[in-house]
């Protein structure tokens, strides 16, 4: 039995209108098992299948892994479904498979890394924030805040997107910026952020690059050495945004990632039913989310929508 009919007969026997075609999306992130973060990205593609009836397969390595992750998105390609949702965390390692998918004319909507390639590598669009010019956001926030040396938390070495993220908070901060590498286990990260203040008492502002894995660790660091340094973080969480609303934490920057999962899987379901698709790149973000705007959104943090 065809796929339309199957889905025709189930509608048919459940009283509902049936849609045209029940379409077939992979998506393939970089998101790892552990990070609070893509649990939020999975509840927008979770969300988009249910509004669109298409069937979504999410996918992600266990850990940040290139090798595996171009090996899923192959592996996607062979099935050749009706559209892919990719992130980019590594043009290089990964366009060769991204190509291979557009070329086998699968559409490929990118979301959350991948802004600066996602065009070259033959993506309809790009679902997500610009991570340099975040970061310089972020810098001049907090050079404006008083900052003159800082320290930019990287819990994901190898990722484009958060050097990217460091670099822009470099040039936009102006000051002395030095990154800390880290792994994703947050007992490490406090451990070498408390390290970086004890061994430098002139750091006087901390970005993190993640709330939950990083950005309430570099809290819990700065508090436990007693420094007075301003802690910022990418992404939310809702600890990270009650240490806001305490003035523990400086602010934090909102790139939506619920959108990043909801609205690809949209486009690509309206894509292979109706031809639709937007003209171009979607800038979920970024929002800084400062004292004045933390307590609204707690709630929405806690239920896994930002």
């Amino acid at each position: 039995m065809t796929k339309f009919f199957k889905t025709a007969a189930f509608a048919a026997a459940m009283g509902l209108a049936a849609p045209a075609l029940a379409q077939d999306i992979i998506v393939v992130s970089h998101g790892q098992a552990n990070d609070p973060f893509w649990s939020v990205v999975k509840n927008g593609v979770d969300l988009a299948a249910q509004h669109t009836g298409a069937n979504v397969d999410y996918r992600a390595p266990e850990t940040f892994d290139m090798v595996a992750m171009s090996q899923l998105i192959d592996a996607a390609v062979n099935q050749e479904p009706d559209g892919l949702v990719v992130s980019i965390p590594d043009g290089d390692a990964l366009g060769p498979s991204i190509m291979r998918a557009v070329e086998a004319g699968i559409p490929v909507i990118s979301m959350n890394s991948g802004s600066d390639v996602a065009a070259d590598l033959g993506a309809l669009l790009h679902v997500g924030q610009s991570e340099f010019d975040a970061g310089l956001a972020a810098g001049k926030q907090l050079a404006g805040m008083g900052g003159t040396t800082a320290i930019c938390v990287n819990h994901e070495v190898g990722n484009v997107a958060l050097d990217l993220r460091c670099g822009g908070f470099a040039e936009g901060f102006g000051g002395s910026v030095e990154v800390v590498p880290t792994g994703n286990d947050p007992a490490e990260i406090e451990a070498k952020v408390k390290a970086s203040l004890e061994s430098n008492p002139d750091i006087d502002t901390v970005l993190a690059l993640g709330a939950s894995l990083a950005g309430e660790p570099s809290v819990a660091a700065v508090k436990a050495v007693g420094s007075e340094a301003m802690v910022a973080s990418f992404d939310l969480s809702a600890n990270f945004l009650e240490s806001i609303v305490a003035g523990d934490a400086a602010f934090a920057i909102d790139q939506q990632q619920f959108l990043q999962g909801y609205l690809p899987v949209v486009f690509l379901a309206m894509h292979a039913q109706y031809g639709l698709v937007p003209g171009g790149d979607v800038p979920s973000g970024p929002n800084l989310i400062t004292q004045d705007k933390a307590g609204q959104v707690i709630e929405l943090s806690a239920q896994g929508i930002r």
